[in-house]
């Protein structure tokens, strides 16, 4: 089994080829995009700052070698469905005001909000291109069909979830429900997509697709409630965005969610008062914090994202026998949780 090192130079190799500008005057505009995926400075210097760990090829090539596939094949989708999150993280910043990630600045708060939206587009036709680099592996036109069909799936998803997550910011109460529903477009969707067109691209049959997608889908939930977590009580120096960004947002992450039906239930008005607050000062986020410990909020956290987590083991069991394969996506799977075996 090739490192993931292996794998992961595989794919930006095929994404800074992408990346070459056509013409010297389209230059800042690609600069743009090597500067969000690390590779540049803010004068658009070469440079190799913090990229991302690269989960998503990873869980691609490692789904298509566990299927039976040789990995190389689908390093032109692992590379578009890496484009597609980055393209999403640009349009996100700028949607969400966020001026920094991963310890630098975002996009827009360099050159604008106007430009951003314009990187972003061009990443995503980018995604799209290296998809169809599928044709120079030896893909059948049925497999590139199929890889580019899932992909713009899982746009569509990632786009319909981050409509939801921004309403959801001006709703006083969202059910948890819904809030599942939402972050299994945002999250889940590209995840799934990740193995699901990894094990598609390494010959696996419909039914073997369907549990790599399960696989893929039951971590994005559980990874995105452990950002959510993170997103309340998480280290800015782990997460590259201030403590309890997303209480100061009124972000309806699953914390202050859960925190908000358990006080409804015990007819406790406070935290559902404070967050009806259209600025919240730092005492308030004190408060606010206090009052989702008091509910229980994290501990139901942590348990549901474990609950997550063993459904998406069981899946990936069911999709491929054993590997050493199989086993790096177990393990991957485990670290990405933050949960030990």
């Amino acid at each position: 089994m090739s490192t993931p090192t292996t794998y992961i130079e595989a794919v930006e190799a095929t994404i800074r080829d992408l990346l070459l500008a056509p013409r010297p005057e389209l230059e800042p505009l690609y600069g743009m995009l090597r500067y969000h995926l690390g590779w540049a400075d803010e004068a658009l210097r070469p440079v190799q700052a913090a990229s991302g760990k690269r989960v998503r090829p990873l869980l691609c090539l490692l789904a298509c070698q566990a299927a039976g596939g040789e990995w190389q094949r689908a390093v032109p989708v692992a590379a578009g469905v890496e484009l597609i999150h980055n393209f999403s993280l640009i349009h996100d910043d700028i949607e969400d005001g966020s001026r920094t990630r991963r310890h630098r600045p975002t996009v827009w708060a360099l050159w604008g909000a106007p430009q951003a939206v314009n990187a972003g587009d061009s990443m995503f036709i980018l995604a799209r291109l290296a998809v169809l680099q599928l044709r120079q592996t030896g893909a059948s036109p049925d497999v590139v069909a199929a890889a580019i069909e899932q992909v713009e799936q899982a746009c569509l998803r990632l786009c319909e979830g981050q409509y939801l997550d921004m309403a959801f910011e001006q709703q006083a109460q969202v059910p948890l429900a819904a809030y599942m529903r939402m972050i299994e477009g945002k999250t889940a969707a590209l995840l799934a997509c990740a193995t699901a067109t990894g094990a598609l691209v390494g010959g696996a049959s419909a039914a073997s697709q369907a549990a790599f997608r399960r696989f893929g889908n039951e971590l994005g939930l559980a990874f995105q409630i452990v950002d959510d977590i993170l997103g309340a009580w998480g280290d800015p120096a782990v997460t590259g965005k201030p403590a309890a960004d997303d209480i100061r947002s009124h972000k309806k992450a699953f914390p202050l969610l859960y925190a908000l039906e358990v006080s409804a239930e015990r007819g406790d008005g406070r935290l559902a008062s404070l967050m009806a607050q259209p600025q919240l000062s730092e005492g308030d986020v004190a408060r606010v914090l206090a009052l989702i410990d008091e509910m229980g909020a994290r501990e139901r956290a942590n348990a549901l994202a474990v609950e997550h987590t063993d459904r998406a083991l069981a899946a990936l069991t069911e999709a491929a026998p054993p590997s050493p394969e199989r086993e790096a996506l177990r393990e991957l799977a485990l670290k990405l949780v933050e949960r030990n075996a």
